[in-house]
């Protein structure tokens, strides 16, 4: 008896084996983890900015999702920015210009001619915290495409809202707030 147990016991258990083997041969779907980069917000001097920047790079598109805290009411501009060092400089040149690798006019994006860091404006509430969800297939986390690849770039939060029309910034005012673009 003992025996036909352990014979039912092992032939059940090949049998799940060769269904889930089979299952996965037969669907073929290769997953694959997303590839991830953040970007922890810091002040820039005393401006008292902090935030986090997400992205997350899954089905060939890049999601960046931003949440900044200790900042004024209204709107912010926010960008990429071509330098990743947010320890060097003050609230006019840290991180040097908007990063704009295909050489286009600041603008709006969705709306013509933009840089590839042009994201937008971010509302900051009256609690002083704010979050913005932007996705585009024009970034990617990693790779040798030097016009799409955002890491080592730096995140940059606004003192005013960008006008998407003043050449090359927006008018978005003073950069209070600086984040690293590093992968997970």
């Amino acid at each position: 008896m003992k025996k036909n147990i352990l014979l039912i016991s092992t032939a059940v258990l090949a049998t799940l084996t060769l269904i889930t083997a089979c299952k996965k041969k037969k669907d073929d779907d290769v997953v694959v983890d997303p590839k991830i980069a953040e970007a922890k917000i810091i002040p820039v001097e005393k401006s008292g900015v902090t935030g986090l920047a997400t992205f997350i790079e899954a089905d060939g598109k890049v999601t960046l999702k931003v949440s900044i805290q200790h900042a004024a009411p209204g709107e912010h501009g926010l960008h990429l920015h071509i330098g990743g060092d947010c320890s060097v400089g003050n609230q006019t040149n840290i991180a040097g210009g908007h990063w704009n690798p295909t050489l286009q006019a600041h603008g709006k994006w969705g709306s013509g001619a933009h840089h590839r860091g042009d994201i937008g404006n971010i509302t900051i509430g009256n609690d002083s915290t704010g979050t913005l969800e932007f996705s585009t297939d024009l970034w990617a986390i990693g790779g040798s495409d030097t016009t799409k690849n955002i890491l080592n770039h730096a995140i940059l939060f606004h003192q005013k809202a960008d006008d998407f029309t003043t050449q090359p910034t927006g008018a978005a005012g003073n950069r209070l707030g600086c984040g690293e673009i590093k992968q997970k």
